[in-house]
């Protein structure tokens, strides 16, 4: 039977907990303060926390840290009256599994404390987030995917903006979606709105909303998306071209949460939960002097990076599959399954168009194909890495020396700068030059790699 520790101050809150988890099946041990509960621990096992943030003495979130120093793998879900974005922020920065905010549903709480169970058995969370439903639309079991449906179960729940990062073709959208779907806002509106899509004349007005006289054209009246989306979720994509005036608009309503009509004078209340996405590098957006630090700051209160498809080659047998059976279906054609070794060619493929990419090749593979399984000839590949490029070459090649003699003549220090501004040039080759897609893949700051490439010159 799962253990679960409940502290709170308030004694009808623990009998109700008590009860209710009980009636769920989970042994349940209660606690009135911090320390009690820090003794609780010091002489039983817990697989869950549920934890009052605001108690007499010690409160919830240094008993969270101290919980984390006892044992870091316990899932600790916080539990307040007095929610604010703030407070979540740090619980779940200090480590909590999730936030829950008083008075909540039993459905609610029953559903966190079972992911929060999930989590703590190895394999069991891929098995429930990779088949979910909140999920659906994501395809991928591999460990950098995994990783992505843990965050996002973890931060969905809690109010704070969120950013998303990533290249073209990752994905965004569908993350953005899921953490809508895994929020305490799921069954509001889900408002996407691509910045870049929109003409820049008529982006406030369509953000915002307009009122009738305001501009030529606007002969009546109209609600902004933002309106639109009131209690519920704006996912703003591709968030760096934003305008300088859109973007002091934006962080008035992620300040203030409200807004202003273009031509209107009254102030209009709105409460979003705002995710926002952008491929740019938005801290060299900043020190260009195109993008406001105080708006990314805001943003980007929780970073979530979205793996490009070459990092997670695994679940390219997924999603061949899944787009496989999507494009049969709906060309009315018979092609069932891909030969190994288009298979094989595909695996080895970077995709620089990442899964919007491979969605295409097997579009075109369905479409090309006469037979009922996808050949090599069938397949269309971008000519992304070309003969006699630094990407063609092997990875081992970084040092060449004719004899330990040399080696040793040049020295530690000399070798290491030189195999750093081989392996530097490897991944410029490899990305096509993008500093941004290379400080990626070489696991260090855009800041570092740039530092780097003027010292060697590159």
């Amino acid at each position: 039977m799962s253990s679960i520790l409940v502290v709170d101050d308030e004694l009808s809150m623990r009998e109700f907990l008590k009860i209710l988890l009980e009636k769920e099946g989970y042994e349940v041990t209660t606690a009135s303060d911090a320390a009690d509960a820090l003794d609780h621990l010091q002489n039983q096992e817990f697989d869950i926390v549920l934890s009052d943030i605001k108690m007499p003495g010690m409160g919830g979130l240094s008993l969270l840290e101290k919980i984390k120093e006892i044992d870091g793998s316990i899932p600790v879900i916080m539990i307040t009256a007095f929610a604010s974005p703030e407070n979540a922020v740090v619980a779940m920065k200090s480590g909590a599994f999730d936030y829950i905010t008083k008075p909540f549903k039993v459905d609610e709480i029953v559903k966190i404390i079972k992911s929060a169970m999930a989590s703590t058995v190895p394999g069991k969370t891929a098995e429930i987030t990779a088949t979910t439903d909140y999920f659906e639309g994501i395809i991928g079991k591999s460990p950098e995917m995994l990783k992505i449906y843990n965050l996002i179960s973890r931060i969905a729940p809690t109010p704070a903006s969120i950013l998303i990062y990533g290249e073209s073709g990752t994905g965004k959208e569908l993350v953005a979606q899921a953490i809508h779907n895994l929020s305490r806002v799921q069954h509001k509106p889900f408002v996407p709105i691509t910045c870049s899509a929109i003409p820049e004349s008529l982006l406030e007005s369509e953000l915002f909303g307009h009122v009738k006289g305001s501009f030529t054209g606007a002969i009546s009246n109209k609600i902004g998306l933002f309106e639109l989306a009131d209690g519920g979720s704006v996912f703003l994509d591709e968030i760096g071209e934003l305008t300088p005036l859109i973007q002091t608009k934006l962080l008035r309503v992620l300040q203030e949460r409200e807004l202003k009509r273009v031509g209107g004078t009254d102030t209009i209340k709105v409460n979003v939960r705002i995710i926002a996405a952008t491929n740019k590098n938005l801290e060299e957006e900043i020190m260009a002097g195109r993008f406001r630090e105080d708006l990314f700051y805001r943003l980007a209160v929780v970073p979530l990076r979205v793996p490009p498809l070459r990092e997670r080659k695994g679940d390219v047998p997924l999603l061949v599959n899944h787009f496989l059976k999507k494009y049969s279906e709906k060309m009315e054609k018979d092609v069932q399954e891909i030969s190994s070794y288009a298979m094989k060619v595909l695996m080895e493929y970077d995709y620089p168009g990442n899964v919007r990419e491979l969605e295409n090749i097997i579009e075109r593979g369905v479409a090309l194909e006469s037979s009922n399984i996808i050949l090599p000839e069938s397949l269309t590949l971008s000519t992304y890495k070309k003969e006699g490029t630094p990407v063609e070459q092997s990875s081992h090649a970084f040092i060449s020396v004719e004899s330990e003699e040399e080696l040793y003549s040049q020295g530690l220090d000399e070798i290491m700068a030189n195999l750093e501004k081989k392996m530097i040039e490897h991944a410029l080759a490899k990305t096509d030059n993008s500093k941004i897609r290379t400080a990626e893949l070489l696991k260090i700051s855009f800041r570092s790699l740039r530092y780097k490439v003027q010292k060697y010159e590159i």
